[in-house]
């Protein structure tokens, strides 16, 4: 029975469950994003935000422990020197899923799932966003806009002055 055991098993055996979180996880550090379905995304979530955020300390410590679980030099490498500095003042939330619909032979919902200071296209809007104002009252609107100036109507004394 599977009582109060809340994590998603993905069909697979635990040994085989591993080592795909495991390749997930080195694909997700060297790409910055991957393509996949949305179950083993959420799976991954919970896998690889861990691993990150030991990324925050680099000890030797923290560095053989991601390594027993990712058993990747290269990747290990890469998310304590360039991902960690980006993630340093970042207190969670490493990563972002974004559904893509459903795949064409099974109908699985897809998605990508990216790490989040990695997404050059959003960190622009929200930079844009910043700059711009969103609320407006009725005295700047008056102020900022140009004053039109009323047509000058001739009077009838000068027409008469002729």
């Amino acid at each position: 029975m599977r009582h109060n055991k809340s994590f998603n098993h993905l069909s697979r055996k635990k040994a085989h469950r591993d080592a795909l979180l495991a390749n997930m996880t080195i694909s997700l550090i060297r790409h910055k994003r991957i393509f996949t379905t949305l179950a083993k995304a959420k799976a991954l979530r919970v896998y690889a935000e861990p691993l990150i955020n030991r990324a925050k300390n680099d000890s030797m410590a923290n560095r053989r422990l991601v390594f027993s679980y990712l058993q990747n030099k290269e990747a290990v490498t890469e998310l304590f020197r360039e991902i960690s500095q980006k993630i340093a003042d970042r207190p969670g939330g490493y990563t972002r899923i974004l559904k893509t619909g459903n795949r064409l032979g099974d109908n699985a919902k897809t998605c990508f799932i990216e790490l989040v200071d990695y997404n050059e296209n959003m960190l622009k809007d929200k930079a844009a966003k910043k700059s711009g104002r969103t609320r407006r009252s009725k005295k700047s609107v008056a102020a900022d806009a140009p004053v039109a100036e009323a047509p000058v109507a001739e009077t009838p004394a000068a027409e008469t002055a002729e």
